[in-house]
C-alpha cells in the first residue's frame, strides 16, 4: 500500500486506478457483447443462477484481499444489470 503524503497523492492515485478500472470494464464489455451470440433467450441472456455465481465469486475475492465485502458486492450487481441490459439490446440485434 502506498502511504500518500497529501490529499493530490490520494486523488492522483485513485485516478490512475479509476483509469485501470473503466479499462477492465470495457474488456468486460466486450465478452459481455459476445456472450450474446451463445444465448438462445432472453432469459439465458438474465441469468440469474450466474449472477449469483459472479457475486458469491467476487465476494470471496473481497475476503481474500481485505476489500469492503458489501461495497464490492453492491457495484458487481449494478454493473452486472448494466451489462444486462447492454446484453439483451446486443441479443435482440442479433435476432
Amino acid at each position: 500500500m502506498i502511504e500518500c503524503n497529501s490529499i493530490d497523492e490520494v486523488r492522483n492515485n485513485i485516478n490512475n486506478i479509476d483509469e485501470q478500472i473503466v479499462k477492465l470494464i470495457a474488456q468486460r464489455g466486450e465478452f459481455v457483447k459476445q456472450a450474446a451470440k451463445f444465448k438462445k433467450d432472453s432469459d439465458a441472456v438474465k441469468a440469474p443462477k450466474r449472477v449469483e455465481e459472479v457475486i458469491n465469486k467476487v465476494k470471496d475475492l473481497a475476503k481474500s484481499t481485505g476489500a469492503n465485502e458489501e461495497v464490492v458486492e453492491n457495484v458487481y450487481r449494478s454493473m452486472i444489470d448494466s451489462f444486462i441490459n447492454a446484453e439483451m439490446k446486443e441479443f435482440e440485434k442479433l435476432k
